[in-house]
């Protein structure tokens, strides 16, 4: 944790500070994106059910999520590599929209018993629940893709090893 602003800027303009900078900007860019498809798709009865809406908002918003983080939050580009990648990416993605699928059923439940609601005050439970759920799942995202898309281990270990030597500390 920085002691003070100073620590602060300075580790904005490390490698894991320009990451989990870039991580939460495409996480943001993401999460409106999905909450957009909601109001959309639920709020204009494109798509009259909670949980219809809530699944294509978020597999959608999963596309760009993969390339945001894979190409521009953790720098790799080339061919992703299926298995140590993809796999693991879209598991965790997943894992994730099966969670807020089912929070779209108790969402769908709350709004199926409360027919005095409007319908936009039902499109926006259905937004806040999705983003409640993905709150819930974005620093365990967070260090997943850490760990499939990390690319640097000796430049890591070399970094500390130097800090070590220049700060007299061994860790």
């Amino acid at each position: 944790m920085p002691r003070s602003f100073a620590d602060l800027v300075a580790w904005t303009k490390s490698s894991e500070g320009r990451k989990l900078i870039r991580y939460t900007l495409g996480s943001v860019y993401t999460t409106i994106f999905s909450q957009s498809v909601i109001f959309i798709t639920y709020g204009f009865h494109l798509i009259s059910g909670v949980i219809g809406a809530t699944l294509f908002a978020n597999v959608l918003a999963t596309l760009p999520s993969y390339h945001l983080n894979r190409r521009w939050a953790w720098s790799k580009s080339g061919a992703s590599h299926w298995r140590k990648e993809i796999l693991p990416y879209w598991g965790i993605a997943f894992t994730g929209i099966a969670f807020s699928t089912i929070a779209a059923f108790g969402t769908k439940y709350l709004i199926h018993h409360h027919t005095s609601w409007t319908h936009l005050v039902d499109t926006c439970l259905v937004a806040l629940v999705n983003l409640i759920s993905f709150v819930i799942f974005w620093i365990l995202k967070m260090l997943v893709f850490d760990r499939i898309f990390h690319i640097d281990t000796l430049g890591h270990g070399v970094a500390h090893a130097t800090l070590e030597k220049t700060h007299g500390t061994q860790g």
